[in-house]
This record gives C-alpha cells, structure tokens and sequence, in this order.
C-alpha cells in the first residue's frame, strides 16, 4: 500500500499534535462564541469586533509568532539531554518575550488614536475603539502564556497547555454570556463585555501554567534548570535569529487578512459583518491544522536534531496528508451548510446571504492553505525561517493585496473580489514553501 510507510508517522504526529488541536480548537470556538452572542446584540457590534480584532491581530501575531522561535530551540536542546541548555532558553525567553510584549502594547494602545482615520463606518468605530483597548491591556499576560506554551511544547508536553486553554475558555464563555448581556446582576456590557470576558481568561492562562509548573512533578524541575540559568547575550540573539523571522511571517499573514478586513469595511457595514462571519468559520479549520504544524514542528526538531532525514521527511509528508483528509472534509461542510452557518451568528439577511458566497470562497482553498501551514512548520523544525519570510511577504503583499483590491474595486466584485485576492496569496505561499521545504531535504539527503 502507497500509504504504508506513513501509518508509524501518522499514530506519532497526531499523538504530540491531537492536544494542540484541541486547544486551537477550543480557543476558536470561544472566538465563535464572541461572535454568535455579538451578533445577536446587532450588526453594528459585529462590525465593530470585526474591525477591532482586524487591528488588533496584526501586533498579537508579531508577537506571538516571536515567541515560536523559541520550540525548536528548546526541541534541539531537549532530543540532545541538553538540560542546561533548555533552562537558559527558557529564562532567557521570559525576559525577551515580556519586554517585546510591553513594547507592543504600548504601540497598540498609541494605534487607538488612528482608527477613526482608517475609512470605517462612524457608528462602527465608536463601538470598536473601547473593545480594542480592552484586547490590548490582555495582551502581555497572553504573551507570557505563550512563553509556557511553546517551552513546554519544545520538550514534547502539548497536554498541559491544552488543559489551561480549555479551562480558560470554559471561563471565557460563560462570562461572555453573563457580562454581554447582563444575566445574574451584572451590568450589560454589550461588546465590551466580551472583551472584559477575553481579558480575565487571559491573566488566568499564565497564572495557571505557573502553577502546573510548581505542582506537577515532570515540570518541576524545568523550574530548577531556570532558576540555575543566568541572561546570555548568545542566547538573546538566538532567540531573535528565530523568533523575528517567524514573528515577521506570521505577522505578514494576518496583515494581508486584516488589510483586506479594511478594504471590506470601505464596502460598508454588512459586508464587514459578513468577513467577521466567514473569516470567522475559516479561522476554525486553520487554526486546528496549525495544531498539527505546531506538532510537526516539534517531531521534525526532534527528528532533526538526532539526523534521522528520512523520518523528517515521512513525519512532514505524513502531516500533510492529514491535514489534506481534515481540509477537504470542511471543505465540504463549508459548501453544504453555508447558507445555514451565518444564520447562527446574525439574524440580517443580506449578512447571512454574502456570508454564505464568502464560505463558498473558503471552501476553495482549504487544501492550499493547510499545504502552506505544514510546509511551513516543517521549515521552523529545520531551523530554516528567513526565507519563510520573504516568501510571505511575496505571497501575501505582493500577490494577496493587489489582486484583492482589482478584482473587489476595479472589476467591482465588492467581498468576494478580497477573497479571491486571499486564494491567490495562499496558493503562492503554499508552492513556495513547497520548493523550499524540497531544496533542504534534497540538501540534507545528500
């Protein structure tokens, strides 16, 4: 069977990726839970989430795209028994991370004062100026969360993250319901009130992870490599010679979607109301396959560092052909259902029936967007990221914004002109990071 020599690589991948893709997948659904309990409020609300998360996701990403840098460093560290290694990485991380972070937060914050200069609706940017200031303030605990989550991750422990993330969510949505729309004696925050919910799991998800860390035993003595470690100026640079250039990528991606959620909101409120929808259900299938790029990382680290290329070969090959299986199946969901989908989240008719040509859109490159999320993780395994971002920058400034914006206001096709600016950008990524991933294991096999 064509498929047999991948059945070990299969059980091992989905074993280190299957708690990633839960806690992905966990963290998306409270972000549908946003948007089905802000939608009900009205499409105004809507809108303005949408635009405010547009803004805010360009600095999150930067940022938490910086702190990837440091699971293979720490994957490398880790196959090897290099336990010195690993605690330095770890402290040193901490400090870059929550510096970078408090940088970013202050330039978010400044960022608020432009927003009524982006070309929004009036009444859209009112609403979503105090929600994004909100986000802001969760930003740092959130990055040092993720200085957990990816250490953690780098020594192959994807569970513990996953039991945080699914506890904060639990919690993020039922205060959602509690502080949106009033219920047991709270005030009826609208909007806000799902931003304040996001904020307090937020500072919940670091405090948590430095408990599991003080109590449970396997953890306990990164803890001791930590406190032994001391700032390393060789450690600081590489920590930036990896997190910049994935930061960077990351960060170009979600600028050509975000970029594009403004073009979308020069076409007026409905059309915005409907991105946040579709983008929304899309964001769902990306972020659980990012699940398993994040555990093909991990393995190809591992697997690279021991120099076994053929199992980082199999391993990558094997996590593309279950992310083609999982694309194709919500492919076909996002086909069969999309008229039924955005009724859940908005009672607008002309919302719901553009929502449902935009999923017509995402089911067209399920397949190419999950082929670039894996190619690219397997590229971060091997420590191969510089020119990761020059190829998003390539694919999604270069070819996503420009074809975007002729086809939605040169050719007049509104949304779905954006949209087919975003399948262009994505299948160009997709073959570069192909060409790169097959240039180093050609190299390697040599």
């Amino acid at each position: 069977m064509i498929f047999e020599k991948y059945l070990p690589y299969y059980r091992r991948n989905l074993q280190i990726a299957l708690p990633v893709m839960l806690s992905q997948a966990g963290q998306v659904m409270v972000q549908q839970a946003d948007n089905m309990m802000v939608g009900y409020v009205g499409t105004t609300e809507l809108a303005a989430a949408s635009f405010a998360n547009s803004v805010f996701m360009l600095s999150m990403i930067l940022g938490m795209g910086f702190t990837f840098g440091l699971t293979p460093l720490v994957g490398h560290a880790f196959a090897t028994g290099n336990n010195r290694k690993s605690g330095t990485l770890f402290r040193n991380a901490i400090v870059v991370n929550i510096t970078t972070g408090f940088i970013l937060t202050i330039i978010m914050f400044l960022i608020s004062f432009l927003m009524d200069r982006m070309s929004q609706p009036e009444q859209v940017v009112a609403l979503a100026i105090p929600y994004y200031r909100i986000q802001v303030v969760s930003f740092l605990p959130f990055i040092l969360f993720y200085t957990f989550k990816q250490y953690s991750e780098g020594i192959g422990n994807t569970k513990i993250a996953m039991y945080i993330t699914l506890s904060a969510n639990v919690i993020n949505i039922a205060l959602n319901y509690i502080l949106i729309f009033g219920k047991f004696g709270a005030p009826e925050l609208g909007l806000n009130g799902a931003g304040f919910s996001t904020l307090i799991a937020r500072i919940l998800m670091p405090i948590l992870f430095i408990i599991a860390f003080s109590k449970i035993t396997k953890l306990r003595r990164h803890l001791i490599f930590l406190k032994k470690a001391i700032i390393e100026k060789e450690v600081i640079r590489q920590l930036f010679h990896m997190g910049w250039p994935i930061g960077l990528q990351m960060t170009l991606e979600v600028a050509a979607f975000a970029i594009s959620g403004i073009m979308i909101g020069w076409l007026g409120e409905v059309p915005l109301a409907a991105n946040q929808i579709a983008m929304g259900i899309s964001s769902i299938s990306f972020m659980i396959i990012t699940g398993i790029g994040s555990g093909t990382t991990i393995r190809i680290s591992h697997q690279y560092s021991k120099r076994e290329f053929s199992a980082v070969k199999n391993a990558t090959y094997a996590s593309l052909h279950l992310v083609w299986v999982f694309m194709t199946s919500t492919a076909i969901i996002f086909l069969l259902f999309r008229s039924y989908i955005p009724s859940l989240y908005s009672l607008n008719p002309e919302v719901i029936d553009l929502a449902a040509q935009l999923l017509i859109m995402a089911a067209i490159f399920q397949l190419v967007d999950g082929s670039q999320v894996i190619f690219l993780s397997a590229l971060r395994g091997l420590a191969d990221v510089k020119k990761a971002m020059v190829y998003a920058f390539i694919s999604y400034i270069v070819i996503n914004l420009p074809v975007g914006y002729f086809f939605a206001f040169t050719l007049e096709l509104g949304a779905i002109g954006i949209w087919i600016g975003i399948i262009c950008g994505l299948t160009t990524a997709a073959i570069l990071f192909y060409s790169r991933f097959k240039h180093q294991i050609n190299h390697l096999s040599e």
